[in-house]
């Protein structure tokens, strides 16, 4: 399972050739309800591990729509038995250590990132998958969009309340076949004085 890399697939119903997708990280078991307002905006949810659990997983599933909309996920380092509820254990065999998506215009390589050192970690990202267009990592919670170079290496950071490092936060990647565009979305704090969450232009 670990090794295998299943390339799968997306398509809307409608002929637009875009899909839009939501990409998330971190939850360790509880998903910030704004990430999974985002979520509803999307017609696919990538999730870059360390779920926490089978309730992270029904709950971005249901934010998303019949037909094309679907989620995909792979296992970080502490998506492991003793750290999931028992009653979704039996989830964890099915869910893969990566995985590859074909989208309009590209591929997105998804993978959690404890497999290399923090140290490089971009550099041996590109390596591991050199024909994806953009490539998808969790582990480090920390939000970052390192697009100087094909592929893109992209981390969403925590969509959960552990070590947010400033706000749960998510991304939104626009694919269509002339371009990809990508958003990040960052929101308080959850206990501080609310703000609305604000959509920001990533930064490198």
């Amino acid at each position: 399972m670990g090794s295998d890399r299943p390339q799968t697939p997306v398509r809307r119903p409608e002929e637009t050739g875009v899909v839009r997708v939501a990409i998330l990280s971190d939850t360790h078991g509880a998903v910030d309800p704004r990430v999974l307002e985002v979520v509803a905006t999307c017609d696919l949810a990538v999730h870059g591990g360390d779920i926490g659990g089978g309730e992270v997983l029904e709950a971005i599933a249901a934010r998303l729509g019949p037909g094309a909309g679907s989620l995909r996920a792979v296992l970080g380092n502490n998506d492991v038995p003793a750290k999931w509820p028992e009653g979704h254990r039996a989830l964890l065999p099915e869910l893969p250590e990566r995985l590859e998506i074909d989208l309009p215009g590209g591929r997105l390589a998804v993978i959690h990132g404890h497999q290399t050192p923090a140290r490089g970690r971009h550099d041996r990202l590109r390596r591991i998958f050199p024909d994806a267009h953009a490539i998808v990592y969790g582990h480090s919670h920390r939000l970052v969009t390192d697009r100087l170079a094909l592929p893109w290496v992209i981390n969403p950071g925590a969509a959960g309340r552990s070590r947010t490092f400033g706000g749960p936060s998510c991304l939104v990647l626009t694919a269509a076949r002339l371009g990809w565009h990508l958003e990040s979305h960052r929101f308080p704090v959850l206990g501080r004085p609310r703000a609305e969450g604000r959509k920001q232009t990533p930064s490198n």
